[in-house]
């Protein structure tokens, strides 16, 4: 055999180097989740590199190939844990309809849903929360204020109040936009402490009283009108 033929000639050279860039996906994949479960049960402080290997199953080289270090793979799971939170609003948002409570609504019910508002993932975001003040970038991702979320929120706010005929319409919208996102946080807030009382459509109906209160042609106790 010629030394640059394949090892294996049912494989060609392109497909051994896509089964060497699954690999590779699968290995930073499997660090991002060790951290991420290390993070939840144990929080960063505690969440040093040898209780991730050892969670991971591989070796300390991996982190430093995938990642250069602890630090940048703590900041490459909060991204990771803040893309798996705006995944999920999007499949809410494309099951909504088009008006703006609508997307209100769609933000609401994926903010408390249980695919989001869990142990691990609350218990997660808390910790980066408390890095926040440290740490520029995973302030940015823990933010729930930043603009994908807040912006949609105001958009849709903004349309809202101005049907509703309100003289100023974007400060309207801005308390509207500010006040659901502090309630919704409040919620993630009582679930962490009571995680077993905590009741999913009683926290939904909080936030649409205050929603049917600002705005009572567009929202219910049960949602959009």
């Amino acid at each position: 055999m010629s030394q640059n033929a394949p090892a294996d000639p049912q494989i060609a050279p392109e497909q051994g180097g896509g089964k060497r860039q699954l690999l590779r996906e699968k290995n930073r994949l499997t660090l991002l989740e060790a951290t991420l479960d290390s993070i939840a049960e144990q929080g960063i402080a505690e969440t040093s590199v040898s209780e991730i290997i050892a969670r991971a199953g591989l070796s300390r080289g991996m982190i430093h190939l995938h990642f250069g270090g602890k630090e940048n793979l703590v900041e490459a799971a909060a991204e990771l844990s803040n893309q798996r939170y705006y995944e999920q609003l999007e499949r809410h948002l494309a099951a909504s309809g088009d008006r703006p409570q609508d997307k209100i609504v769609a933000i609401v019910r994926s903010d408390l849903s249980e695919e989001v508002l869990n142990t691990r993932n609350v218990s997660v975001w808390y910790a980066f929360r408390g890095e926040a003040r440290k740490r520029a970038v995973i302030a940015g991702l823990s933010d729930t204020r930043d603009t994908r979320m807040g912006g949609l929120a105001k958009r849709s706010f903004v349309a809202i109040a101005r049907a509703e005929g309100h003289t100023h319409p974007r400060a309207v919208a801005r308390d509207a936009s500010n006040g659901t996102l502090a309630i919704l946080e409040g919620m993630w807030t009582d679930y962490l402490l009571h995680p077993d009382r905590f009741n999913r459509g009683d926290a939904a109906r909080i936030v649409f009283r205050f929603l049917a209160a600002m705005f009572p042609a567009h929202f219910n106790l049960s949602g959009a009108r």
